[in-house]
C-alpha cells in the first residue's frame, strides 16, 4: 500500500503536535496479525549497510517499505524483498514492498510498527524523531548524531513517545564482549584504573570537480540538513562522505563508537560522562575529506577512572581494560587477557550477568514485540557517540575542557559549547 504524499511543512507540524500512538498492524487490526506473529519494516537508506540489514529483517521481520534518494537502490531493495516473499504474494498474504523517495511518506504509513535508519549520520537525528513522532519504533545505525545536542534531542523522544531503540552497536550481541565486560564489573582484574580505546582513523582525499547530478538521485534531499555543496560523485560514496564532517565526525565516530560504547558498558557508565577532556590530533585543512587521521585524547570521570582513546597506530582496534590485578583486552581479533587464567572465569548467577541476544536485529524485533529494554538502547547509544564528539571536539579546541555529564555543557566556555550543535539547513529541524 502506498502511502499518501505530504509536504515538508505539514508532515512536521503534524507530528510535533501527534500523541503516541499504536500502529494498525500493533492491534491486529484489519485482518493483520499482531506482532506476536509479525512486525511490519520500513527500511530508510538501503545502501551497502541499509541493504545488509534489511536482509535480516527480510527474515527477522516482514518488510513492507524501503525508502532512498537513489532510484536504483531503492528499486533493487524492493525487489529483493519481494523476491523474498514471493510465495506470500502468490497467496495473497503480503501486499508487496512500496519504494518511496521522501521518507515522510513511508511514515505516514500507519501499517509500520517499525523502521531501520541507515543514512548519513547528518540524517539520523531528524529521522529518529520524526519517525518516534509518528508512533514507529526505531533501528538506527551508529554512530547514534552529528552532534551531541541531537543525541540528547533523539532521548528525549523516545523517551516522550515511548518508542523501543536499538542502536546499530552490535557488539552488545555479541557473547565474547559481554564476557570481557563482566570480568570487569565482577573485579577479576581488580580495581579498574584504566580503560584505553583505539579505532581505525578518518583518511585524506583530493577534492573533486563538481558534476552533473546522475538522473533518478535526488541529491537535494540527500544532503537534506547539510550545508549545500555541488554534486561530485566521490561526496556520495562510502567510504568518503564519512571523512566529510557535514555529514559525519569521520572514523573517530564511525568505527570508535563501537569502541567506546564497549568501554562504557565495562566502565558501568551507561548514564553518565568525563569530567574532563584533553587531547590533540591531525585534521586535514585542504581536499575534500575534513576528519581526524590521527589523534591521541584523554578523559577522566569522576570516580577516578580514565579513559585513553587513540587512533589505532597504538593497538588493533579495540579496548582494553586495565586494573590493578590484570588486563582485560576487547578487541576486533579476540578477546584475551592478562594474566590468561582470568579467561577461565566463570560468571555465577548471582553476579553482574549482561544479555546475550541472539542477533542484534533479532534482540530489536523481539523487543518490539514485548515492549522490552534493547541490548542497546537510546541512552547508552548517546552516551557512547557523545564520547566520540568530546573527542573531536577536545582536538578543535587545543586546550582542556570541563565537562558537566548532567547539563551536557562545558561551564562557563561558550566557545567550546558552540561546538554541541550546528544549525541544519532550511527547511530541516528537529
Amino acid at each position: 500500500m502506498r502511502g499518501r504524499a505530504i509536504s515538508r511543512r505539514g508532515f512536521l507540524a503534524a507530528a510535533a503536535g501527534a500523541p503516541w500512538v499504536v500502529s494498525a498492524s500493533a492491534l491486529g487490526g484489519e485482518g493483520r496479525p499482531a506482532p506476536s506473529d509479525r512486525v511490519n519494516v520500513g527500511c530508510i537508506g538501503v545502501g551497502g549497510r541499509g541493504t545488509s540489514n534489511m536482509q535480516t529483517f527480510l527474515h527477522a521481520s516482514q518488510v513492507v517499505a524501503v525508502c532512498d534518494p537513489q532510484e536504483a537502490r531503492r528499486d533493487a531493495a524492493r525487489s529483493t524483498a519481494e523476491r523474498h516473499y514471493s510465495e506470500l504474494m502468490a497467496k495473497g498474504t503480503y501486499r508487496g514492498c512500496a519504494a518511496y523517495n521522501d521518507f515522510r511518506e513511508l511514515l505516514a504509513r500507519d501499517d509500520v510498527d517499525a523502521v531501520s535508519i541507515c543514512t548519513p549520520d547528518h540524517w539520523h537525528a531528524v529521522l529518529c524523531i520524526a519517525a518516534a513522532k509518528s508512533g514507529k519504533d526505531v533501528f538506527c545505525e551508529k554512530p547514534l548524531t552529528l552532534t551531541i545536542a541531537e543525541g540528547r534531542a533523539i532521548c528525549d523522544a523516545v523517551t516522550r513517545y515511548g518508542r523501543v531503540f536499538q542502536h546499530g552497536a552490535q557488539r552488545r550481541s555479541e557473547g565474547n564482549f559481554a564476557f570481557a565486560c563482566e570480568l570487569v564489573r565482577n573485579g577479576r582484574i581488580g580495581e579498574l584504573r584504566r580503560v584505553r580505546v583505539s579505532s581505525e582513523p578518518s583518511h585524506p582525499a583530493p577534492n573533486e570537480a563538481p558534476a552533473p547530478v546522475p538522473q533518478g538521485f535526488d541529491y537535494d534531499l540527500w544532503l537534506g540538513p547539510a550545508p549545500f555543496v555541488p554534486y561530485s560523485p566521490r561526496r556520495v560514496r562510502t567510504p568518503y562522505w564519512y571523512w566529510i564532517a557535514d555529514y559525519t565526525l569521520g572514523f573517530i565516530s564511525g568505527q570508535g563508537v563501537h569502541f567506546t560504547d564497549v568501554a562504557q558498558w565495562g566502565m558501568d557508565a551507561d548514564a553518565t560522562g568525563p569530567v574532563e577532556i584533553e587531547g590533540h590530533g591531525v585534521i586535514p585543512r585542504d581536499g575534500m575529506t575534513d576528519t581526524a587521521v590521527e589523534w591521541h585524547v584523554e578523559m577522566a570521570f569522576a570516580n577516578g577512572l580514565k579513559l585513553v582513546y587513540d587512533d589505532h597506530r597504538a593497538f588493533p582496534m579495540g579496548v582494553i581494560f586495565e586494573g590493578t590485578e590484570g588486563k582485560v583486552n576487547a578487541l576486533c581479533n579476540g578477546i584475551s587477557t592478562e594474566p590468561k587464567s582470568r579467561m577461565s572465569s566463570v560468571i555465577k548467577p548471582h553476579e553482574i550477568v549482561l544479555r546475550r541476544p541472539r542477533g542484534h536485529i533479532p534482540d530489536f524485533v523481539h523487543c518490539v514485540k514485548t515492549r522490552e529494554r534493547t541490548a542497546a538502547p537510546v541512552e547508552a547509544a548517546h552516551r557512547a557517540t557523545s564520547l566520540c564528539h568530546l573527542a573531536h571536539i577536545a582536538i578543535l579546541a587545543g586546550r582542556r575542557l570541563r565537562w558537566d555529564a548532567v547539563r551536557e555543557q562545558f561551564p562557563e566556555d561558550p566557545a567550546a559549547n558552540r561546538l554541541l550543535s550546528k544549525a541544519p539547513r532550511a527547511p530541516w529541524r528537529l
